[in-house]
Protein backbone atom coordinates (compact mmCIF):
# COMPACT_ATOMS: atom_id res chain seq x y z
CA UNK A 1 0.00 0.00 0.00
CA UNK A 2 1.50 3.16 -1.34
CA UNK A 3 1.60 6.61 0.83
CA UNK A 4 -0.62 9.14 -0.49
CA UNK A 5 -0.95 13.23 -0.86
CA UNK A 6 -3.41 15.65 -2.02
CA UNK A 7 -1.98 18.07 -3.97
CA UNK A 8 -4.04 21.01 -5.86
CA UNK A 9 -7.39 18.40 -5.46
CA UNK A 10 -5.79 15.56 -6.71
CA UNK A 11 -4.46 12.31 -4.91
CA UNK A 12 -0.87 11.62 -5.46
CA UNK A 13 0.86 8.62 -4.60
CA UNK A 14 4.24 9.13 -3.25
CA UNK A 15 6.29 6.52 -5.33
CA UNK A 16 9.94 6.43 -7.20
CA UNK A 17 9.66 4.98 -10.62
CA UNK A 18 11.12 1.78 -9.31
CA UNK A 19 8.11 2.21 -6.74
CA UNK A 20 5.49 2.35 -10.08
CA UNK A 21 7.26 -0.40 -11.59
CA UNK A 22 6.75 -2.54 -8.20
CA UNK A 23 3.22 -1.42 -8.29
CA UNK A 24 2.55 -2.76 -11.48
CA UNK A 25 4.26 -5.81 -10.91
CA UNK A 26 1.95 -6.70 -7.89
CA UNK A 27 -1.34 -6.42 -10.27
CA UNK A 28 -0.21 -8.53 -12.81
CA UNK A 29 0.66 -11.34 -10.21
CA UNK A 30 -1.99 -10.85 -8.15
CA UNK A 31 -4.68 -11.32 -10.91
CA UNK A 32 -6.56 -7.87 -9.81
CA UNK A 33 -7.20 -4.91 -12.21
CA UNK A 34 -6.21 -1.00 -12.30
CA UNK A 35 -4.50 2.09 -14.25
CA UNK A 36 -2.41 4.06 -13.72
CA UNK A 37 -2.36 8.11 -14.02
CA UNK A 38 0.36 10.07 -14.86
CA UNK A 39 -0.30 14.17 -14.16
CA UNK A 40 1.51 16.91 -15.32
CA UNK A 41 0.16 20.57 -14.91
CA UNK A 42 -1.17 20.52 -17.96
CA UNK A 43 -3.80 17.69 -16.57
CA UNK A 44 -3.90 18.76 -13.07
CA UNK A 45 -5.55 22.16 -14.48
CA UNK A 46 -7.31 19.91 -16.90
CA UNK A 47 -9.48 18.02 -14.41
CA UNK A 48 -10.87 21.56 -12.76
CA UNK A 49 -12.79 21.64 -15.71
CA UNK A 50 -13.36 18.28 -16.53
CA UNK A 51 -15.32 16.37 -14.30
CA UNK A 52 -14.85 13.26 -16.01
CA UNK A 53 -11.35 13.55 -16.45
CA UNK A 54 -11.42 13.78 -12.81
CA UNK A 55 -13.29 11.08 -12.05
CA UNK A 56 -11.02 8.48 -14.30
CA UNK A 57 -8.18 9.79 -12.34
CA UNK A 58 -9.18 10.14 -8.86
CA UNK A 59 -10.56 6.34 -9.54
CA UNK A 60 -7.00 5.05 -11.10
CA UNK A 61 -4.97 2.67 -9.01
CA UNK A 62 -1.90 4.75 -8.98
CA UNK A 63 -1.78 8.54 -9.51
CA UNK A 64 2.03 9.57 -10.24
CA UNK A 65 3.39 13.15 -10.67
CA UNK A 66 4.84 13.79 -14.00
CA UNK A 67 6.24 16.98 -13.72
CA UNK A 68 9.07 18.98 -11.99
CA UNK A 69 6.89 21.29 -10.65
CA UNK A 70 4.97 19.12 -8.56
CA UNK A 71 7.69 17.80 -6.91
CA UNK A 72 8.77 20.90 -6.11
CA UNK A 73 5.18 22.41 -4.91
CA UNK A 74 4.43 18.94 -2.80
CA UNK A 75 7.67 19.66 -0.94
CA UNK A 76 7.21 23.14 -0.08
CA UNK A 77 3.76 22.31 1.69
CA UNK A 78 5.22 19.57 3.17
CA UNK A 79 3.99 16.32 1.41
CA UNK A 80 6.54 15.59 -0.41
CA UNK A 81 6.71 13.61 -3.18
CA UNK A 82 10.01 11.14 -4.37
CA UNK A 83 10.42 12.18 -7.89
CA UNK A 84 9.20 13.10 -11.41
CA UNK A 85 7.91 9.68 -12.90
CA UNK A 86 7.85 10.44 -16.68
CA UNK A 87 5.07 8.52 -18.86
CA UNK A 88 7.91 8.07 -21.75
CA UNK A 89 10.25 6.37 -18.88
CA UNK A 90 7.34 4.51 -17.30
CA UNK A 91 6.43 2.91 -20.52
CA UNK A 92 9.96 1.46 -20.67
CA UNK A 93 9.69 0.07 -17.08
CA UNK A 94 6.40 -1.17 -17.39
CA UNK A 95 7.05 -3.25 -20.79
CA UNK A 96 10.03 -4.72 -18.59
CA UNK A 97 7.54 -6.13 -15.74
CA UNK A 98 5.48 -7.71 -18.36
CA UNK A 99 7.82 -9.55 -20.58
CA UNK A 100 9.21 -10.92 -17.02
CA UNK A 101 6.19 -11.46 -15.81
CA UNK A 102 5.35 -13.47 -19.42
CA UNK A 103 2.34 -10.99 -19.92
CA UNK A 104 0.85 -9.90 -23.18
CA UNK A 105 1.18 -6.13 -23.75
CA UNK A 106 -1.07 -4.34 -26.40
CA UNK A 107 0.13 -0.88 -27.92
CA UNK A 108 -2.43 1.83 -29.35
CA UNK A 109 -2.08 5.30 -30.19
CA UNK A 110 -0.28 7.46 -32.78
CA UNK A 111 -0.15 6.94 -36.26
CA UNK A 112 0.45 2.88 -37.51
CA UNK A 113 3.78 3.46 -38.43
CA UNK A 114 4.70 5.16 -35.45
CA UNK A 115 3.30 2.46 -33.08
CA UNK A 116 5.00 0.20 -35.19
CA UNK A 117 8.42 1.97 -34.92
CA UNK A 118 7.73 1.97 -30.65
CA UNK A 119 6.63 -1.87 -30.87
CA UNK A 120 10.20 -2.75 -32.55
CA UNK A 121 11.84 -0.45 -29.54
CA UNK A 122 10.34 -2.07 -27.08
CA UNK A 123 11.61 -5.48 -27.93
CA UNK A 124 14.82 -4.23 -28.99
CA UNK A 125 15.19 -3.10 -25.49
CA UNK A 126 13.17 -6.00 -23.81
CA UNK A 127 13.67 -9.61 -26.27
CA UNK A 128 11.05 -11.47 -23.87
CA UNK A 129 8.36 -9.24 -24.63
CA UNK A 130 5.09 -10.63 -25.59
CA UNK A 131 3.53 -7.46 -28.02
CA UNK A 132 0.44 -9.19 -28.39
CA UNK A 133 -1.14 -6.01 -30.74
CA UNK A 134 -0.63 -2.66 -32.01
CA UNK A 135 -3.12 -0.58 -33.45
CA UNK A 136 -2.99 3.24 -34.63
CA UNK A 137 -5.15 5.79 -32.39
CA UNK A 138 -7.30 6.84 -35.64
CA UNK A 139 -10.77 5.90 -35.20
CA UNK A 140 -14.26 6.94 -34.59
CA UNK A 141 -16.43 6.31 -31.38
CA UNK A 142 -18.53 4.12 -33.71
CA UNK A 143 -15.60 2.09 -34.27
CA UNK A 144 -14.06 2.25 -30.36
CA UNK A 145 -15.76 -1.18 -29.70
CA UNK A 146 -14.61 -3.28 -32.60
CA UNK A 147 -11.13 -1.77 -30.72
CA UNK A 148 -11.81 -3.01 -27.55
CA UNK A 149 -13.14 -6.32 -28.59
CA UNK A 150 -9.76 -7.08 -30.46
CA UNK A 151 -7.75 -6.06 -27.21
CA UNK A 152 -9.75 -8.65 -25.67
CA UNK A 153 -9.04 -11.01 -28.12
CA UNK A 154 -5.58 -10.37 -27.69
CA UNK A 155 -5.07 -11.98 -24.80
CA UNK A 156 -2.95 -8.70 -23.40
CA UNK A 157 -2.67 -7.80 -19.68
CA UNK A 158 -0.93 -4.49 -20.57
CA UNK A 159 -2.80 -2.51 -22.55
CA UNK A 160 -0.09 1.32 -23.35
CA UNK A 161 -2.77 3.90 -25.01
CA UNK A 162 -1.23 6.83 -26.65
CA UNK A 163 -3.96 9.38 -27.84
CA UNK A 164 -3.68 12.16 -25.76
CA UNK A 165 -5.91 13.32 -23.07
CA UNK A 166 -8.73 13.59 -22.19
CA UNK A 167 -9.64 10.96 -25.21
CA UNK A 168 -6.99 7.84 -24.68
CA UNK A 169 -9.00 8.49 -20.57
CA UNK A 170 -12.60 8.53 -22.71
CA UNK A 171 -11.58 5.21 -23.96
CA UNK A 172 -10.54 3.66 -20.83
CA UNK A 173 -13.21 4.84 -19.05
CA UNK A 174 -15.80 3.37 -21.57
CA UNK A 175 -14.60 0.49 -22.26
CA UNK A 176 -12.76 -0.94 -19.15
CA UNK A 177 -15.22 -4.09 -18.17
CA UNK A 178 -15.07 -5.22 -22.11
CA UNK A 179 -11.08 -5.08 -22.51
CA UNK A 180 -10.14 -8.23 -19.95
CA UNK A 181 -6.59 -6.41 -19.39
CA UNK A 182 -4.87 -6.27 -16.14
CA UNK A 183 -3.24 -3.05 -15.99
CA UNK A 184 -3.77 -0.21 -18.23
CA UNK A 185 -2.48 3.62 -18.69
CA UNK A 186 -2.50 6.36 -20.83
CA UNK A 187 0.73 8.10 -22.25
CA UNK A 188 -0.18 10.76 -24.27
CA UNK A 189 2.15 11.82 -27.29
CA UNK A 190 4.83 9.14 -25.80
CA UNK A 191 4.93 7.13 -28.53
CA UNK A 192 6.22 9.50 -30.66
CA UNK A 193 8.95 10.56 -28.27
CA UNK A 194 9.59 6.37 -28.17
CA UNK A 195 9.57 6.42 -32.01
CA UNK A 196 12.35 9.16 -32.55
CA UNK A 197 9.49 11.32 -34.34
CA UNK A 198 9.61 13.92 -31.25
CA UNK A 199 12.65 15.24 -29.26
CA UNK A 200 12.55 14.99 -26.06
CA UNK A 201 13.83 18.15 -23.97
CA UNK A 202 17.50 18.26 -22.58
CA UNK A 203 18.14 16.71 -18.76
CA UNK A 204 18.81 20.06 -17.68
CA UNK A 205 15.73 21.52 -18.87
CA UNK A 206 13.72 18.46 -17.24
CA UNK A 207 15.46 19.34 -14.19
CA UNK A 208 14.37 23.25 -14.00
CA UNK A 209 10.89 22.38 -14.89
CA UNK A 210 11.25 23.89 -18.38
CA UNK A 211 10.13 20.44 -20.70
CA UNK A 212 6.84 22.12 -21.26
CA UNK A 213 8.71 24.87 -22.91
CA UNK A 214 10.45 22.87 -24.93
CA UNK A 215 7.79 21.31 -26.13
CA UNK A 216 5.81 24.09 -27.29
CA UNK A 217 8.40 25.27 -29.24
CA UNK A 218 8.11 22.15 -31.30
CA UNK A 219 4.14 23.09 -31.69
CA UNK A 220 3.89 26.65 -30.54
CA UNK A 221 0.20 26.93 -32.76
CA UNK A 222 -0.95 23.80 -31.06
CA UNK A 223 0.20 24.27 -27.09
CA UNK A 224 0.97 27.83 -26.87
CA UNK A 225 -2.24 28.76 -25.68
CA UNK A 226 -3.07 25.58 -23.37
CA UNK A 227 0.25 26.50 -21.35
CA UNK A 228 -0.44 29.76 -20.80
CA UNK A 229 -3.76 29.31 -19.62
CA UNK A 230 -2.48 26.20 -17.62
CA UNK A 231 0.46 27.45 -16.10
CA UNK A 232 -1.44 31.00 -14.58
CA UNK A 233 -3.48 28.58 -13.24
CA UNK A 234 -1.52 26.43 -11.75
CA UNK A 235 1.05 29.37 -10.37
CA UNK A 236 -2.19 31.19 -8.39
CA UNK A 237 -3.40 27.44 -7.03
CA UNK A 238 0.20 26.95 -6.09
CA UNK A 239 0.77 30.86 -4.66
CA UNK A 240 -2.20 30.33 -2.41
CA UNK A 241 -2.07 26.65 -1.27
CA UNK A 242 1.87 28.05 -0.16
CA UNK A 243 0.53 30.86 1.51
CA UNK A 244 -2.28 28.47 3.07
CA UNK A 245 0.56 25.85 4.29
CA UNK A 246 2.40 28.81 5.51
CA UNK A 247 -0.16 29.99 7.46
CA UNK A 248 -1.60 26.58 8.99
CA UNK A 249 -4.67 27.17 7.25
CA UNK A 250 -4.09 23.67 4.55
CA UNK A 251 -6.72 24.39 1.94
CA UNK A 252 -6.64 25.25 -1.41
CA UNK A 253 -9.01 28.29 -2.97
CA UNK A 254 -11.42 26.52 -5.26
CA UNK A 255 -12.95 28.84 -8.05
CA UNK A 256 -16.54 27.78 -7.96
CA UNK A 257 -17.22 29.07 -11.46
CA UNK A 258 -14.58 26.93 -13.27
CA UNK A 259 -15.33 23.51 -11.29
CA UNK A 260 -18.49 21.19 -12.94
CA UNK A 261 -19.69 18.88 -10.11
CA UNK A 262 -19.49 15.41 -10.22
CA UNK A 263 -22.59 12.85 -11.44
Amino acid sequence: MTTSHNILSCRFDAVDEAGAANWAREILRSGRRGTISTVNVAILMMMRSDARLKRYIDDSGLIVADGQPLIWLSKLIGKPLPERVAGVELVHELVSVASEEKSGIYLMGAKQDIVEDVAKKLTEQSPDAQIVGIQDGYFTQDESAARAQAIRESGAKLLIVAMGVPRQEQFLQDHWEDLNVQLAIGVGGSFDVIAGRTKRAPQWMQTVGLEWFFRMSQEPKRLAKRYFITNTQFIWLSGWTLLGHLLGLGRTPVQSDTRQPLA
